[in-house]
């Protein structure tokens, strides 16, 4: 399909504002901002993908407006007058790309802490707890309400003198709609009991913003139009309300999710995550603009181009958020324009981002660690001045990332990888089904490599010999690991790995326990494949909590299925010893808090725990290695070339990156071969 005549790059007229194509960013927070602030990093972030051309970027999920909605994550504190100038320079930045810029306003209400920020109580319309951040909320009082109807107004016009195109309200989980539904508002008239007394803050405050900042600053409110949530309000209710929005006169665009975000199985339900529908929400958006007749966004797991295409070309909606495929790839619409949408980078749905910012982090793209590194890390990448020939051992995450970006810079590439397929443990962790999705971090490699002219050779199990006949420049060693099961005082010969339950290369027993001591998601890969074959399964942890490295929003799905199986999960005891016995296995079971042994009869015992290096090609050529294998920290950091230096060896330099240097996970290894390769 042509530029000219693809849905998705046609102009939109949203009131005074022309913007480019239907593609948005919507109102996100990375967690970039330093002391509430989005400076450098934040504004990088953002101009990266308004020079590649999306038409609307909405920065700032959750920007809070008053000090007693203390941000959950690192989110924009739009509340202190000192937000505007660095909001203003990112603004610009933005605008001589030709894309155009809005925020999200809101207080958090209940969504929130008392023991964050300045110590404050949080506040609702009701005492009612949210299951997710746990804090007992004041229930508000009438000078609560006056008061924040002024912070909302004197955020808005922050925003407006830094620039903004316009602005939407956050009312989704947050202070707004905790007003509309009945299951968190209950107070008395005038803004409590019939839905026109629970609507009245809404347009209390919409009526103040607007008068506030006239008529050519945008306003909008991103909204849930169906908590489905038995006892709050429904689609029907919804309808009502996104009706009365557009008849206010007040606002200029609605932008629409459905769902409720109190529980993590909620949060995940609004914004699906991998192996769950794509676009689940798009019919109900749909129908709201069909109803409506007004301008409507949305966005929830519409992560590729064939199905926000739909979305427009069907008019389900006006503007299609595509927020985390863009984390994925910021240069989208860039790639659409010169006719390469087949090198889109995909976004595989791992919600590495989201999950990262709700454990008190930044946001990173699982397989793009350019993201969010823009001031040290390149989406594209420079040629070297001096082509080389580098030679690459393995084909997982690490080796194809090492090879794709050496042979953008333009050297010759070979790579080495023992099995038939590339992938690694990456096509280990695609055969679950929901987890399919993953393949596509090696298949956009394998594209790239293959498109730069790079070598493969499968079935090559890589010896000395082997590497020093390529005579190569430098020898990246990308060999992974393998599970590492001997942890016991006894035993280890009679348990199996994770990973053999995940292969199909062994088969469950009939009455199993799991010991998890990784934490990650092959121990709950192999749980699912052992307790979907009908067998009794235990997962046992020392940890206080189970799998602590899968993060809540990719937990629920596991959940969903492996509680329908029932699943014992027991916490805080650890796997010491197994042995034999005509009865079949004894495991012995002790704590870390001491004082504790006892027993369990199986017939199967699982241990994950992590990989050790496959280490030994890298060890036997490290001795004539010209850097004898090290890695000069401080010019990996500074984005300077490793030195060519140090011994009199056999003229090439090593270097291993991925788990064949340490068990992390799949960010780290594509980020360990990006950093060190893009300087080669």
């Amino acid at each position: 399909m042509s530029p000219e005549n693809d849905p998705l790059l046609q102009p939109f007229q949203l009131k005074h504002l022309r913007l480019k194509n239907r593609m948005m960013i919507t109102s996100h927070e990375p967690a970039y901002p330093e002391d509430g602030m989005p400076k450098a990093k934040y504004r990088a972030y953002h101009v990266e993908r308004a020079k590649a051309g999306i038409a609307l970027t909405m920065t700032a999920g959750s920007a809070t407006v008053s000090r007693d909605s203390p941000p959950v994550f690192n989110n924009i504190l739009a509340y202190k007058d000192e937000v505007v100038p660095y909001l203003k320079d990112m603004v610009d930045a933005c605008h001589e790309h030709g894309t155009a810029v809005m925020i999200q306003l809101t207080h958090l209400g209940r969504r929130t802490g008392w023991n964050k920020g300045d110590w404050l109580p949080a506040l609702s319309p009701s005492h009612e707890r949210e299951a997710a951040h746990r804090a007992f909320p004041k229930k508000m009082e009438d000078w609560d309400i006056t008061r924040i109807q002024k912070d909302y107004v004197a955020a808005a016009q922050r925003m407006q003198a830094a620039g903004m195109d316009g602005l939407e309200i956050q009312a989704y989980g947050h202070l707004m709609d905790q007003f509309w539904s009945p299951l968190t508002n209950h107070l008395d008239a005038p803004y409590g009991g019939s839905m026109d007394n629970r609507l009245r803050f809404t347009f209390e405050v919409l009526g103040a913003v607007r008068k506030a900042v006239g008529p050519n600053f945008l306003v909008g409110v991103r909204y849930t139009g169906d908590e489905d949530l038995p006892g709050g309000f429904g689609p029907k209710e919804g309808m009502e309300i996104s009706k009365r929005l557009k008849d206010s006169g007040l606002v200029d665009f609605l932008n629409v999710v459905r769902g409720h975000i109190d529980t993590d199985a909620g949060l995940t339900d609004l914004i699906p995550v991998q192996g769950m529908r794509s676009s689940p929400h798009l019919e109900f958006a749909g129908a709201i603009r069909a109803a409506t007749g007004f301008p409507t966004f949305h966005a929830a797991k519409i992560q590729d181009v064939t199905t926000a295409r739909f979305a427009i070309e069907s008019g389900k909606l006006d503007m299609v958020g595509m927020t985390r495929a863009h984390m994925a790839d910021p240069h989208i619409v860039k790639k659409m324009i010169m006719g390469r949408e087949d090198t889109i980078r995909p976004c595989v749905g791992a919600n590495f981002c989201l999950d990262r910012i709700y454990q008190g982090g930044e946001a990173y793209c699982l397989h793009n660690p350019a993201t969010g590194r823009e001031l040290t890390m390149p989406h594209e990448i420079p040629k070297a001045l001096i082509n080389r020939k580098v030679l690459v051992v393995g084909a997982g995450p690490a080796g194809v990332e090492a090879a794709r970006v050496a042979s953008e810079r333009g050297h010759e590439v070979v790579v080495l990888e023992a099995a038939n397929k590339p992938g690694g443990q990456i096509r280990l962790t695609a055969q679950s089904q929901r987890r399919r999705e993953m393949i596509s971090i090696i298949d956009w490699r394998v594209a790239r490599c293959e498109e730069a002219g790079v070598q493969f050779h499968y079935n090559t199990l890589a010896d000395s010999t082997r590497v020093l006949a390529e005579k190569p420049d430098v020898v990246i060693i990308a060999t992974g690991g393998l599970p590492h099961t001997e942890i016991l005082s006894s035993g280890n010969e009679l348990v199996d790995s994770t990973w053999d339950l995940i292969s199909g290369a062994i088969k469950p027993g009939k009455n199993v326990l799991l010991f998890d001591d990784a934490g990650d998601h092959a121990a709950l890969q192999a749980a699912e494949v052992i307790a979907a074959s009908g067998a009794h399964l235990e997962v046992m942890t020392p940890d206080r909590s189970f799998a602590p490295e899968v993060m809540a929003m990719n937990l629920v799905p596991y959940m969903r299925s492996l509680q329908k199986l029932d699943v014992t999960f027991t916490v805080t005891y650890r796997l010491m010893s197994v042995e034999r016995t005509d009865a079949g296995l004894i495991a012995h079971v002790g704590s870390d808090y001491g004082g504790i042994h006892q027993q369990r009869l199986v017939d199967q015992v699982v241990i994950n725990h992590g990989t050790r290096p496959l280490d030994d090609l890298y060890l036997e050529l490290k001795a004539d290695a010209l850097n004898g294998g090290a890695v000069d920290y401080d010019a990996l950091l500074a984005g300077k070339p490793q030195p060519h230096s140090q011994s009199v060896g056999q003229g090439y330099q090593l270097f291993r990156i991925g788990d064949a240097v340490s068990a992390r996970n799949t960010h780290a290894a594509i980020y360990d071969a990006l950093r060190l390769v893009k300087d080669l």
